[in-house]
């Protein structure tokens, strides 16, 4: 991963530890762990970095392409994207679909991918301590049925009559735990199961094959993108939102993150995005919340807002 011989990177980690006059690393033959020592040294070392990143980014000639992680075509992540071009026009942001924040969260810490979007808060510890968030938007959720279940005639769907279902929210799937881990907390109490591991179907058709051949509904949110033989219908009773934060790698400076984040806080503020409806659901203790802490979006300087929003 860091593009360097195993050699010559244990040769650094032992000089290192000569001038610290301290053990770093416990190295087993199946493993290797941090000492307390080692611990100590963790956050000095991530500032240290996060430096670099800025000194690097500080002297280029010109800002590099941004990669933007939407998780899935046809999302309102899309919306942000569009909104950022026409902030910063002359800025290269490249979409990319990586599927699921943890796997994205991975490929930004290790440099392959800039920012993505998703459930912050359901991130792993050591994931979230490498990046920074902004919060985007209470996203309320759905449900994706066969068009000829039972219950795909209603406009919406109560949480109480899916009780006894199981619905598929990503079990198995290693890019996208957080989503699991929601599903796994909505559904706790109501009599509704999680569907066990399905094969991940990428495209319109391989969607309609597997749900023609598994059946289980899929939880899903309420922007998803029509599916083939399938209706989308917001669940209610009470409404469970998906909280949706901006993500990035700490120490990122890039004129095009900066477009981001003010495209996010302006369409949010115009469609009440940041405004948590009544009789709604979120995970206790939520990390990533309003609140919490977070960056706020930066200022918006008079160049950046001179353009009106489409439609």
């Amino acid at each position: 991963r860091l593009y360097v011989a195993q050699q010559a990177l244990s040769r650094d980690v032992r000089r290192l530890e000569r001038e610290l006059g301290a053990e770093l690393f416990v190295r087993t033959t199946r493993q290797v762990s941090l000492t307390p020592d080692g611990e100590r040294l963790l956050p000095y070392a991530r500032r240290v970095l996060a430096a670099h990143d800025e000194l690097r980014e500080a002297f280029r000639a010109a800002p590099r392409p941004l990669l933007v992680d939407l998780n899935s075509p046809d999302l309102a992540h899309e919306r942000v994207l569009r909104r950022a071009r026409e902030l910063a026009p002359d800025l290269e942001l490249m979409a990319r679909y990586e599927s699921g924040l943890t796997g994205a969260a991975r490929a930004v810490l290790a440099g392959r991918l800039d920012v993505s979007f998703g459930r912050y808060g359901g991130l792993a510890a050591d994931l979230r301590a490498g990046l920074d968030a902004q919060f985007v938007r209470y996203e309320p959720m759905a449900v994706i049925l066969p068009d000829d279940h039972p219950l795909a005639a209603l406009p919406e769907v109560p949480l109480a009559s899916l009780a006894g279902e199981r619905i598929y929210a990503g079990a198995g799937n290693e890019r996208t735990p957080e989503w699991t881990d929601l599903a796994v907390r909505l559904f706790a109490g109501r009599g509704i199961e999680l569907s066990p591991p399905a094969p991940l179907a990428v495209g319109k058709e391989e969607f309609r094959r597997i749900m023609a051949k598994h059946r289980h509904p899929v939880l899903a949110v309420v922007e998803f993108p029509p599916m083939p033989g399938c209706v989308l219908r917001p669940l209610v009773d009470p409404v469970p939102l998906s909280p949706v934060s901006l993500v990035w790698r700490k120490g990122l400076r890039h004129p095009g993150l900066d477009a981001l984040r003010t495209a996010a806080a302006e369409i949010g503020a115009r469609e009440g995005w940041l405004v948590r409806p009544p009789d709604s659901w979120l995970p206790e203790g939520e990390p990533g919340l309003p609140g919490t802490g977070l960056p706020r979006p930066p200022h918006t300087a008079a160049p950046l807002t001179a353009t009106p929003p489409p439609g």
